[in-house]
């Protein structure tokens, strides 16, 4: 890990971005959310079978740039959107902050999650999975230049359609 000793970043300050970040998802404050995001963010679910992989070579369930994050916002908000209306109700548990590295004003963070989902008249859905971030340091706090979301499940098509923002 490299760190600058003017730019330092402690886990404490990453993890109380990471619980905020959470706690705008949860009660669907998303317009603000996207004030966390820098204006090439990208946010991408990749396949199982290839976590690593680009979104140009492999089928990704999520990949979505700026724009398509934007357009994903309007749709989930908008009261025509049947996968989300009424809205699920979400209940995030982060854990595990780890700080993986950092380099100039980018530092890679990996947490752990999950993410319950209330649905009416459907079972409690439950998300578990890892998150990687690129954080780019923006005063005293960040902003998300990428987020991966890294879900554990043997098979995704049980989990049915990921319409909220993981």
């Amino acid at each position: 890990m490299t760190l600058h000793a003017t730019q330092t970043v402690t886990r404490a300050e990453v993890e109380d971005f990471l619980f905020h970040e959470a706690a705008l998802l949860d009660e669907w404050k998303l317009d603000e959310w996207q004030t966390l995001l820098t204006d090439d963010a990208t946010y991408m679910i990749p396949p199982n079978d290839d976590l690593d992989g680009s979104h140009r070579s492999s089928l990704f369930i999520i990949a979505d740039d700026r724009e398509r994050i934007r357009q994903r916002i309007i749709r989930v908000l908008d009261p025509n959107c049947h996968a989300e209306h009424p809205k699920s109700r979400t209940q995030r548990i982060v854990g595990n902050v780890r700080l993986l590295g950092q380099e100039d004003d980018i530092t890679t963070v990996a947490a752990n999650f999950i993410c319950y989902r209330y649905r009416r008249y459907e079972r409690v859905g439950q998300y578990v999975g890892n998150y990687r971030y690129l954080l780019k340091r923006n005063g005293a706090s960040f902003l998300i230049r990428e987020k991966r979301v890294f879900i554990q499940a043997h098979e995704l098509g049980q989990l049915g359609s990921v319409s909220i923002i993981l």
